[in-house]
């Protein structure tokens, strides 16, 4: 380890080394295992992604420094009606052209995130329509009573709607057909940075926007976001100096870098769950040795692959430690978790092989599974730990595990038969969960991300009424209904909550959010000691 500093390249070099910018600017170098994929803030759904474009655009609604809600391009929000909500926007708003902020943006974000080819549907998918009243001020009106809609809001990002059309990119990036426009590589937002450099899986790089309508609360005027895939490398870029952020930190390498006298880990839980999906749509899976049928169709073949994967293992061995093994599909620190359920099936080889025999696989069977190398902690590693438990009881697993700029294309095409994904509730509410991930693929978002499309009427059934009850009890008396059907049906299979692990010089004051997000503006760098 000691020799670590070596394995910055010349090229990696080259990469981290800042452009010229104004003398006693401050600079927050970042590097990051992975990069945002486009600049297109409707383009995908990822948390990461998010992070990066959500520091150039805004929504109506942000999170403040608590992670609590706080006015953004709205400044004020009331629900008139069951099912409309005013809001009141921000006046003296300029996108970073120049074009003043509107109303007309609002409406126009709106049909653009809805669109095809869009990955935010969910997050408008509730909204009927938008009512201008006059510049500033609308009226959203939503299918039925939706009373946590300004949570939902806090990832609808507002794009202008001249620059949209004056660059044609009135669609949304659309990553499932591999669909480029302007939006994929610059930026027009209204927020606090704007992107000055591209350069896609290399380094991207912002600068302060000095007409911004708020407060910036940290002092950093440049922010250059490197792409780091190699662990020893990442953390040899801040050890050395070359970096100032680095996330996420190796696990295995989390007590070397709080021992550094100029070096601090900020931890915490995340609100993400890792999970295992499977194809339980089609009549015969694409990527299996099982021909005419699909296995996954079976309770008791999902049952088996849950039954045979050792969890409490791999946060042993994989995880370090640094993993909640968890039996739902959102942690407690989301509303609606129910402790009382939150028990996995016992990890046992022995029933596993037992219920793949009941179901006609005495032998096993071979599928492929799919996995990102560079977006979740030890995603390749934790794919290998369940590949090698699996063969254990027969089945053998064909492992892609690849970059997350092919990855996610892939699966969001529904080009899968079983994969890996984390999946964070950005309104820290179970609606989000069940309406994205556990619910049947259908309009307005509705499953979108449920990838191996997982159905049960009465889990749609509830989850629509979780969207309208106002009574806290009822409602989560329907969300604990609702985890208890999807636990029995074994819709997916929970593995894990991760933890946050960022790497950071103990001269940088920052707010971890825990969703993973680093809102750049909350970032001061003081002087070195």
């Amino acid at each position: 380890m000691k020799h670590m500093p070596s394995l910055l390249t010349a090229a990696l070099a080259a990469a981290l080394g800042a452009a010229s910018f104004a003398a006693g600017a401050v600079t927050l170098k970042i590097g990051n295992q992975g990069d945002a994929l486009s600049m297109d803030p409707h383009s995908l759904n990822e948390s990461l992604q998010l992070s990066v474009t959500e520091n150039v655009y805004e929504p109506l609604v942000t999170r403040d420094r608590n992670y609590k809600l706080a006015p953004a391009l709205a400044t004020s929000w009331k629900q008139t009606s069951p099912t409309v909500w005013h809001f009141e926007l921000r006046k003296g708003v300029q996108f970073h052209d120049g074009t003043p902020f509107t109303a007309d943006d609002v409406i126009f974000s709106y049909e653009r995130a809805k669109a095809d080819g869009s990955d935010m549907k969910t997050y408008v998918g509730p909204i009927k329509e938008i009512k201008k009243l006059n510049d500033h001020a609308i009226d959203i009106v939503t299918n039925t009573p939706f009373p946590i809609l300004p949570e939902l809001f806090t990832h609808f990002d507002i794009m202008s709607k001249k620059w949209c059309e004056t660059n044609q990119a009135t669609r949304p990036v659309d990553r499932r057909k591999g669909i480029e426009n302007a939006a994929s590589f610059r930026a027009n937002g209204t927020g606090p940075y704007r992107l000055r450099e591209r350069q896609p899986g290399v380094r991207t790089t912002f600068v302060r926007n000095g007409n911004y309508w708020g407060k910036i609360e940290g002092n950093v005027d440049e922010v250059i976001f490197n792409v780091i895939g190699n662990d020893a490398t990442r953390v040899a870029a801040l050890v050395s100096g070359e970096v100032d952020v680095m996330e996420p930190v190796p696990v295995q390498d989390v007590d070397r870098i709080k021992t550094a006298s100029t070096l601090k880990v900020m931890q915490g839980p995340e609100l993400r769950v890792i999970f295992l999906g499977m194809d339980q749509k089609r009549d015969e899976l694409q990527f299996s040795s099982v021909k005419g049928k699909n296995p996954f169709k079976d309770k008791r073949v999902r049952q088996a692959f849950y039954q045979a994967i050792d969890v409490e293992g791999i946060k042993r061995t994989v995880m370090r430690g640094a993993s909640s093994p968890i039996a739902q599909m959102f942690p407690a620190q989301v509303n609606g978790h129910a402790p009382d359920l939150n028990k996995r099936f016992a990890y046992d080889p022995e029933a596993s092989k037992k219920l793949l025999a009941e179901a006609g696989y005495p032998q096993g069977f071979e599928v492929t599974m799919n996995c990102p190398n560079d977006r979740y902690v030890n995603d390749a590693a934790i794919c290998q730990a369940v590949a090698a438990n699996l063969a254990r009881v027969g089945v053998k697993i064909k492992l892609e595990a690849e970059t997350k700029g092919t990855y996610f294309p892939k699966i969001l095409r529904r080009d899968t038969s079983f994969y890996m994904l984390g999946w964070t509730s950005s309104t820290v509410d179970a609606h989000n969960v069940l309406y994205a991930i556990m619910s049947t693929p259908g309009e307005g978002g509705r499953g979108q991300f449920n990838l191996g499309a997982y159905s049960n009427p009465k889990l749609d059934e509830l989850t629509e009424k979780i969207g309208s009850e106002t009574d806290q009890k009822k409602r989560n008396d329907m969300i604990h209904e609702a985890i208890k059907l999807h636990q029995d049906d074994i819709g997916h299979i929970p593995l894990h909550q991760q933890a946050l692990n960022w790497g950071v010089k103990k001269n940088i004051e920052l707010v971890q959010w825990p969703d993973n997000g680093m809102m750049w503006r909350f970032v001061t760098v003081n002087p070195q000691q």
